[in-house]
């Protein structure tokens, strides 16, 4: 389009600032969960296979509640990649509260291999956990918060892996 009013030209594009600048501000600014592994189960065997259930412990620090609906996780034992999987998970983490949420992950025996190696000299297990917490609900620009947490597991307490 061509205007020949500047000032017409001047009012559109302050009106079209205006309204991005609206919509940016509506919803509520949703901070990342802080989530960490609390137990891993095997539950399946196949040949080339394994199904593990992880316990993951998502921390909502935001002050409203977050209605999950799944949630996406990648695990990586000792820098290595170890399991993927995703969940259908209806839950409601209230606002400064926590809870645990199941995921079954699977893992390949070569993934397994490889993030094991080396385990017998180890005190401890270093893991990575990333993935994205689905979300439902009113009031949210955004469908997901994605998550990224590091942490270490003693493996001389064995039921710290097992829940």
């Amino acid at each position: 389009m061509k205007y020949s009013n500047p000032a017409t030209l001047a009012i559109i594009v302050f009106v079209s600032i205006e309204l991005l600048a609206g919509c940016a501000g509506m919803g509520n600014r949703l901070e990342p969960p802080r989530i960490s592994l609390a137990g891993i189960q095997p539950q399946e065997f196949t040949g080339l296979e394994t199904v593990f259930r992880i316990q993951l412990r998502v921390f909502n620090t935001n002050d409203m509640d977050l209605n999950v609906k799944g949630i996406q996780a990648d695990l990586e034992i000792n820098g290595k990649p170890f399991a993927t999987g995703v969940s259908k998970v209806e839950t409601k983490i209230p606002a400064f509260e926590s809870a645990l949420v199941p995921v079954t992950v699977y893992s390949s025996v070569i993934d397994i291999f490889r993030s094991i190696q080396g385990l017998q000299k180890a005190e401890q297990l270093a893991y990575r956990l990333k993935g994205k917490l689905r979300l439902s609900g009113e009031g949210t620009m955004s469908s997901s918060l994605p998550f990224d947490s590091v942490g270490r597991v003693t493996l001389t307490d064995s039921k710290a892996l097992q829940q």
